[in-house]
């Protein structure tokens, strides 16, 4: 049960992230939706990186911070590859 409640917990941080990147890079800025589809499927990315390096079981606090830094990255990623309008 803890898996799934670090797991949850780390989804809910990556939208967060994503949207304070969103409001940080205004030019990037996907929009709230998609700034928190981007940052919760960043926030998972994260979470799994750190499963994968040992560091999933870690402290709370580097499982925030992955999955905070995941969610901005992806949606700094998926920005540069969206269309100018």
């Amino acid at each position: 049960m803890e898996g799934i409640v670090a797991l949850i917990i780390n989804l809910a941080i990556g939208a967060a992230g994503g949207n304070l990147a969103g409001l940080a890079l205004k030019a990037k800025s996907l929009g709230y939706l998609w700034n928190s589809v981007v940052g919760i499927l960043g926030g998972g990315l994260g979470f799994f990186v750190m499963g994968l390096v040992g560091a999933g079981g870690g402290s709370i606090i580097w499982q925030v911070l992955a999955a905070f830094l995941g969610g901005g990255i992806l949606l700094f990623v998926v920005s540069l590859f969206r269309k100018s309008t």
